[in-house]
C-alpha cells in the first residue's frame, strides 16, 4: 500500500526550503503561488495601518510564521500577536489577536483550507481580503473547522478587531 510522508512541525521546521512560500497543513506541504503587485500593495497598505494604530499594544507580523501544533506551519500575510518576545519560537494560535490573508489567486485555498485550520487551532478572529470581489471577508468565534460569525464588509466600512473593540479599522482597497 502506497501512502504519503506527513511531516510533523519539527520535521518541517528542519527541511532546507525556501525561506517563503511553503506552508504545512496537517503534515501536507504547499508551494505557495508568486505574489501580486496588488496583493503587495494591499499587504502594505494593512501593514501601515497596523503598525501605526497598534504599535504598543500588539505586535504586528508582515508574513510571518505561526505554527498549530504539531503539524501546522502558515504564512499569512498579516498577524497581530499579543506582546511577547517570539525570537526562539513562532507564534501560536491563542496569541494571535488577528490574522489577516489577502487573496487574489488563492481565495479558493485560504477559505477552504486555511480558515478551517485558523478556527480548528482557536485563532479568535480571520479577515480575508477578498481582491476578486473587492470585499473583506471576516471570520469570528472559532468553534471546530468553521467560524461562528462571518461578515462582509466593503472597501470604506469600518471594523474594530475583537480584542480592541474601541478601535475600528477602515476596509482599504
Amino acid at each position: 500500500m502506497v501512502r504519503p510522508y506527513r511531516f510533523s512541525l519539527e520535521e518541517f521546521l528542519r527541511l532546507p526550503l525556501p525561506e517563503r512560500g511553503v506552508e504545512l497543513l496537517r503534515g501536507e506541504i504547499y508551494q505557495m503561488a508568486p505574489i501580486g503587485s496588488r496583493h503587495v500593495d494591499l499587504v502594505d497598505r494593512w501593514a501601515e495601518v497596523l503598525l501605526r494604530t497598534f504599535s504598543g499594544r500588539a505586535r504586528v507580523r508582515i508574513q510571518g510564521p505561526f505554527t498549530i501544533p504539531p503539524d501546522t506551519y502558515l504564512e499569512p500575510d498579516l498577524l497581530l500577536c499579543q506582546l511577547k518576545d517570539y525570537r526562539e519560537r513562532y507564534p501560536v494560535p491563542d496569541e494571535v489577536l488577528l490574522a489577516i490573508e489577502v487573496a487574489d489567486t488563492s481565495l479558493e485555498y485560504d477559505l477552504g483550507r486555511k480558515v478551517p485550520l485558523y478556527a480548528q487551532g482557536g485563532v479568535l478572529e480571520v479577515w480575508v481580503q477578498d481582491l476578486t470581489q473587492g470585499r473583506l471577508l471576516v471570520f469570528r468565534g472559532p468553534a471546530g473547522d468553521h467560524y461562528r460569525e462571518q461578515l462582509w464588509l466593503s472597501p470604506g466600512e469600518k471594523l474594530a478587531p475583537l480584542a480592541f473593540p474601541d478601535i475600528p479599522l477602515e476596509v482599504p482597497w
